[in-house]
């Protein structure tokens, strides 16, 4: 016989034709709906803004209006066995957790394809007798879910990566850093994409190729230019490699780039391999070589005088006085071992091309290295090019040596940018602006 708590969640999936009403009481099966994140859902979707459908591995998909993963759908007791032991409740596996959960990211997308099989969320028959839900193997909540394509709907058709590079580098150039520019549709694209909203109000289809380059035209041209490199580019200085241990990068003068091709990279907003697939056998290193790179725009000018380090999307937003989005950028946020602030500080002070000061005793402790220590400055170094110091001690929001992998790795508490997002950030806040840090 079903519980009170589980016919009500039982009745509310029913109501918006997530589930049948044999699969909503079968066996009396408590179902539940999780985000991408592997979070209970904080706001259980208005009937006939979602549908369900059933990807090539059995996992139950929710989808919104806009054909996006939003969450899945799942058994209690496999929600409960995927999340991390010291993290499962002790209480009973039907109850709700009374805390707020946080807000989902329903932008939230990977490359990889699946096939689906579309479910009628009005069905006129039951479900094929004797099936449960048991049978449907648990989807790994701590990913990202792939995008979907339907028999029964047009699927969307496969992005070129010159395709995905053009729409980055409009957002790029309208304040919104999709991070590195390298032809992938991921979910810093796609939080690009949300902040664009909300600036704009509009929402861009990435699809719509069109309409991309003639935004293009109108913000300073197409999306690709030629570039000849300089015989100052060719001449560095450069380093051979940049160690690891903080000891080793001590003993340099600079911790400089290691080659011409990774200067360029990030001068033009890319990722190396992306620059070299559209420069095939170039020699970077040779003065008066011609290549192809992306034409990224101005730096945005605007003055932000308060910022939102959103860690679990992943980005820092920046707003101006009358609480209007001015930027926003891909961001790497703490991690499970050193975990960012939280709360509200202020900007104390902004450092254009810092060195580091590597102190076990404050920060942590790498390796041997029990000693304090100078790291020379540099964009290869801890914090990149830009340091942007906050009001709680050692902590604050900085570039990075390696922009490819800001949002999908963790940091030592601080607050790591790419390094022209973070210039462009340093040139619109000053002392005094809030930061406030939200889960």
């Amino acid at each position: 016989m079903l519980t009170r708590s589980r016919t009500r969640f039982a009745a509310a999936l029913l109501s918006l034709g997530v589930l049948s009403a044999p699969q909503a009481f079968a066996a009396g099966e408590p179902m539940v709906l999780v985000t991408t994140d592997g979070q209970l859902m904080r706001d259980i979707p208005e009937a006939g803004t979602v549908r369900i459908v059933i990807d090539n591995q059995g996992r139950r998909l929710v989808i919104d209006r806009w054909n996006e993963v939003i969450g899945f759908e799942v058994p209690v007791w496999q929600f409960e066995q995927a999340r991390p032991r010291g993290e499962r409740r002790q209480r009973r596996p039907d109850r709700f957790p009374e805390r707020p959960l946080p807000p989902r990211d329903r932008f939230a997308t990977t490359e990889p394809q699946a096939s689906i099989e579309r479910r009628d969320l009005n069905p006129t028959t039951s479900s094929v007798p004797g099936q449960r839900d048991e049978e449907i193997t648990a989807p790994d909540i701590s990913a990202e879910p792939a995008p979907i394509t339907s028999p029964n709907v047009a699927a969307a058709p496969k992005l070129t990566k010159a395709q995905v590079a053009a729409l980055q580098v409009y957002l790029d150039r309208n304040g919104v850093s999709p991070g590195v520019i390298d032809g992938r549709m991921g979910s810093n694209v796609q939080k690009a994409l949300a902040s664009w909203y909300e600036i704009s109000g509009e929402r861009i289809d990435p699809a719509n190729t069109d309409e991309i380059v003639t935004r293009l035209a109108n913000s300073g041209g197409l999306a690709f230019t030629t570039y000849t490199i300089s015989a100052e580019d060719a001449a560095g200085p450069f380093i051979a490699s940049v160690p690891s241990d903080y000891a080793e990068k001590a003993k340099l003068e600079r911790l400089a780039f290691t080659s011409t091709l990774e200067m360029l990279a990030e001068r033009f907003h890319m990722d190396e391999d992306f620059l070299t697939e559209l420069n095939p056998g170039v020699d970077f290193s040779r003065p008066g070589v011609q290549i192809k790179v992306v034409a990224i725009g101005e730096k945005n000018s605007g003055t932000i005088t308060r910022i939102v380090a959103d860690k679990g999307n992943k980005q820092v937003r920046g707003y101006d006085a009358q609480g209007k989005l001015v930027a926003a950028y891909p961001a790497t946020i703490g991690s499970t071992a050193t975990p960012s602030p939280t709360g509200t500080y202020n900007v104390e002070r902004v450092v254009r091309n810092p060195g580091y000061t590597y102190n076990p005793k404050i920060n942590f402790k790498q390796g041997d290295n029990d000693k304090v220590l100078e790291v020379p400055p540099g964009p290869n170094g801890p914090v990149g090019s830009v340091w942007i110091a906050l009001s709680k001690p050692t902590y604050g929001i900085h570039g990075t040596p390696e922009p490819s992998k800001i949002g999908k790795t963790s940091s030592n508490g601080c607050v790591r940018l790419t390094n022209w997002d973070a210039e462009e950030l340093t040139g619109m806040v000053a002392p005094g602006v809030i930061v406030s840090f939200i889960e």
